[in-house]
């Protein structure tokens, strides 16, 4: 009998060790989204965004984005600002990177000069919006560590609910969770918690699409800030994938071209 309860303390052990732990569960979950969304090449799309005060007064412009799928580092971006006439032709460009600050840049047409953005300002909010700058880069897996949380259903979705912490030393953020439906990998809803460890922001996405068989991307975005009362939301038109553009679409002469 002394003999079989140690071979089952022993096999419970053994069992447990090569368990999965929570931190290899959030990045295998997320490492497996990014997976599926890898191989559109490139992209653009129209977008509307509208700006909420605390009042629920809306201010509202519209932008064009091109991005680029770049193998083996982040993606890059070009957002060109159609309307009002007050920010017509603003243009920013991003270069995400996985190991390193991003590069981004931002051409203001009142001005005629391109500015580039400081890495340790990349908190800071892009034009006016509950967006800051480090939001609208591509979420690259190794930017982040990652912890499962648990499983959960929201709204009537189930989801995986990972928290993930920013490597990036100048972060805003002191952590995300992030619920990831479980059908499609991709986030329904994002919680950001700043350097205090109070809760900033909520992103959530609403009404995927799936583009090429298999790329899922939301109709809207809505980002409230907790803390100002203020809300983003974006809304998308029809993507467009695979149309042909290079980086010399991405280059900081491109800022200047746009139009």
């Amino acid at each position: 009998m002394h003999k079989i309860i140690s071979f089952l303390l022993l096999a419970f052990i053994a069992f447990n060790s090569s368990a999965e732990t929570p931190e290899e569960k959030g990045l295998a979950i997320v490492t497996q989204a990014d997976k599926r969304d890898t191989g559109w090449i490139d992209s653009q799309v129209d977008l509307q965004m509208i700006l909420r005060n605390a009042h629920g007064q809306e201010s509202k412009r519209h932008i064009r984005l091109k991005a680029l799928e770049v193998d083996g580092d982040g993606d890059k971006s070009l957002s060109i600002f159609d309307s009002p006439r007050d920010v017509k032709g603003t243009a920013f460009l991003s270069f995400t990177h996985a190991k390193k600050p991003d590069d981004q840049w931002l051409y203001l047409p009142a001005l005629k000069r391109v500015k580039r953005i400081s890495s340790s300002n990349k908190s800071g909010p892009f034009m006016g919006s509950e967006f800051a700058f480090e939001d609208l880069s591509s979420q690259e897996v190794e930017k982040y560590t990652y912890k499962w949380l648990r499983d959960e259903v929201l709204d009537g979705k189930d989801t995986f609910v990972v928290e993930r912490y920013p490597e990036y030393k100048h972060s805003g953020y002191k952590r995300m969770i992030v619920w990831i439906d479980k059908e499609i990998y991709m986030p329904l809803k994002v919680e950001y918690y700043d350097r205090k460890n109070s809760l900033l922001k909520t992103l959530t996405f609403k009404d995927y699409k799936e583009y090429l068989g298999k790329y899922w991307r939301p109709a809207s975005q809505n980002m409230v800030n907790h803390q100002s009362k203020k809300s983003t939301e974006l809304i998308w038109g029809d993507y467009k994938f695979q149309t042909g553009l290079t980086d010399r679409n991405f280059d900081k002469n491109s800022l200047k071209r746009a139009r």
